[in-house]
């Protein structure tokens, strides 16, 4: 496999850091946010600079780049994710809100009290508190597909939940704590066999794999920019045109309306009826270059170089006594939670920032799962397409030796 790796490096600035002016940094906490590479800088930079105005009727010359720049994008990411159309692709500030559009628009027009949404116990609390609110307000019911002790979905369970008031099924593509990667198309396929639609949240699958929302044939699917290399702020939400038609908008305000009066409003457009108020029109453009930057290494390159280092750094834990790991599903990101007996996963983290390695502690914004596996939280690493075998062994030494000073 040709992988660049010292190429790759050297285009993320932030990698050159020294922490506490001595050790470089070993960045393993992909999975919260990743680096940035220095051609989305210059992207960002440079939309700032020459075409800083806003977007859409603008007749100026600045307003008409920005809005050509701004449209690009958008037709960059439908690409990158092989949606049918760019008018499918809604800009959002990630995918905490995406999921929150649509939990709000599908609950207030598709369902009823008493009617079912379908979630996993693997969930992020970003895809699992819009449902509760939606709960309180409506009185929708919630339904939890359990997992199995390595981390996999109970999927026996999952396609026996299915009644005739199941109305959405809304689910993580991939764990940020256990990096199981779910089998979405089964899911999906089972789902609409049912007439049921599916939400899928992409959050930890985009940078790491290839999300083909037309293969899939998902109905809606979100992501953050910020966890594909890209800016904090910004995100995506697909939809299915049938659906985004069919659904009435989340904000109101400029843009997302044709005509306005006291008595009437119409709306705008896909995917304008969606995008009320300024867009983000620079974070656009930079989301869409740190997309090219991916596509250009190639998603398959990056998922088996990152499986490798995953494999590599999965043996070497394992040689730790008193380390467990939680989620050991076959098919899995290269993320790993995990505790060493007697240690408190905070402990070994501000340990081993000490020494320049900077991975996650806590509940990972999923306290349900934690409460499933009857522990508080984990310390998890996560991997990128810059981090290295090197780093690997530097981790496991900074582990070992945090471990002798904690006794």
């Amino acid at each position: 496999m040709s992988y660049n790796i010292e190429k790759i490096r050297a285009d993320f600035p932030a990698l050159d850091i020294k922490i506490h002016d001595k050790y470089p940094l070993i960045y393993l906490d992909n999975a919260a946010t990743t680096q940035k590479p220095k051609q989305m800088l210059d992207a960002e930079y440079l939309a700032y600079t020459t075409r800083n105005a806003n977007i859409h009727r603008g007749v100026h010359t600045l307003s008409q780049q920005a809005t050509m720049a701004h449209e690009n994008a958008r037709e960059v990411i439908a690409r990158f994710i092989n949606a049918r159309e760019a008018a499918e692709v809604l800009f959002t500030r990630g995918t905490t809100e995406g999921i929150n559009m649509v939990a709000s628009i599908f609950c207030s027009s598709q369902m009823q009290a008493g009617d079912e949404v379908i979630l996993s116990a693997m969930e992020h609390h970003s895809n699992i508190v819009p449902w509760q609110l939606q709960a309180e307000a409506r009185g929708i019911k919630i339904k939890v597909v359990p997992c199995f002790d390595n981390g996999e979905l109970d999927m026996e369970t999952m396609k026996s939940m299915f009644t005739d008031r199941t109305k959405l099924v809304s689910i993580c593509y991939a764990s940020n704590v256990l990096g199981t990667v779910n089998p979405v198309k089964e899911i999906i396929a089972h789902a609409h066999s049912n007439g049921v639609p599916v939400l899928l949240d992409a959050a930890q699958a985009i940078a790491h794999r290839k999300v083909d929302v037309t293969d899939l044939d998902v109905d809606f699917l979100a992501f953050s920019g910020h966890k594909i290399y890209g800016p904090t702020g910004i995100g995506v939400l697909y939809g299915k045109r049938e659906w985004l038609e069919k659904l009435p908008p989340y904000h109101g305000g400029g843009e997302m309306i044709q005509h306005v009066s006291w008595e009437k409003t119409t709306y705008n457009e896909l995917p304008y009826k969606y995008e009320a108020g300024t867009p983000d029109f620079i974070n656009s453009v930079a989301l869409a270059e740190s997309i090219n930057y991916v596509s250009n290494i190639g998603l398959d390159k990056i998922q088996a170089y990152e499986s490798m280092l995953l494999s590599h750094a999965t043996e070497q834990m394992l040689h730790i006594d008193g380390l467990k790991i939680y989620g050991t599903s076959a098919d899995k990101e290269a993320v790993i939670s995990f505790l060493v007996e007697g240690v408190h996963p905070y402990d070994l983290g501000v340990l081993l920032d000490q020494q320049g390695v900077a991975i996650r502690t806590g509940h990972h914004c999923a306290q349900p799962l934690m409460q499933r596996f009857g522990i508080e939280g984990t310390a998890r690493v996560s991997f990128g397409l810059y981090n290295t075998k090197q780093e690997v062994d530097s981790f496991i030494k900074a582990v070992k030796k945090s471990l002798i000073i904690l006794g």
